[in-house]
C-alpha cells in the first residue's frame, strides 16, 4: 500500500493563468482563481489547501507583495508549497524566496502560464501539474516549473522571443 501524499499549500497570486477574456473591451482581466476548475478537470485527489493572497498581472507586483508571499509561506502549516505566479516577475519573486534564506525546510514551487486557462490551448494544466509534482518529489528549496522542467530559482531566466523558461546562459 503506497503512503498518502502530503497536504501541499497552494498560494494565488494572479499572473496570466488566472486571467480572463472581457468580451466587452478585449482586455484580460481578473475575476476569480481558476484552479478549482484546473484541480477538477484533471482528476486530481492529491490533498490541496488553497489561500488566494492576490489577483495582480505580475508585472504590478512589488517587494511588499513578495513579503506577503514568504509570510504566507513561512506561515503554511505545510512543508510544500506551489505558488501561481505571473511570468514576467516570476523569477524575481523566487529570487527574492531564496535570498531570504527562511524557508530552508519547505520545498517551494513556482508556476503560472504563458496563456490564459480560460483560452484554447494554454500551458496553464500541464504547468501546475508538473508544480504538483515536483512539489512532492524535489529536495526542499525554491523552484519554477515551467514546460515540463524544474528550474532552480536563481538558475532560470524567461526568454520572451521563445516564450520558455531556460537555464542562464
Amino acid at each position: 500500500m503506497k503512503p498518502s501524499p502530503s497536504l501541499i499549500t497552494l498560494l494565488v497570486t494572479g499572473g496570466t493563468l488566472d486571467k480572463d477574456y472581457q468580451t466587452t473591451t478585449g482586455e484580460l482581466v481578473f475575476s476569480d482563481t481558476h484552479l478549482p476548475k484546473l484541480l477538477k478537470e484533471a482528476n486530481s485527489t492529491l490533498p490541496i489547501k488553497t489561500n488566494v493572497l492576490m489577483m495582480k498581472d505580475s508585472l504590478e507586483m512589488q517587494d511588499a507583495d513578495r513579503e506577503k508571499i514568504l509570510k504566507a509561506c513561512i506561515e503554511s502549516e505545510t512543508d510544500r508549497v506551489v505558488i501561481t505566479h505571473g511570468t514576467d516577475t516570476m523569477t524575481d519573486t523566487a529570487v527574492f524566496l531564496k535570498d531570504s534564506r527562511q524557508l530552508t525546510d519547505k520545498t517551494v514551487v513556482l508556476t503560472g502560464a504563458m496563456r490564459p486557462f480560460q483560452l484554447n490551448q494554454s500551458d496553464a494544466s500541464f504547468n501546475l501539474g508538473a508544480a504538483l509534482m515536483a512539489s512532492q518529489l524535489a529536495s526542499p528549496g525554491i523552484y519554477i516549473a515551467m514546460n515540463g522542467e524544474l528550474f532552480e530559482a536563481n538558475q532560470v531566466s524567461k526568454n520572451r522571443q521563445q516564450g520558455i523558461f531556460e537555464l542562464h546562459t
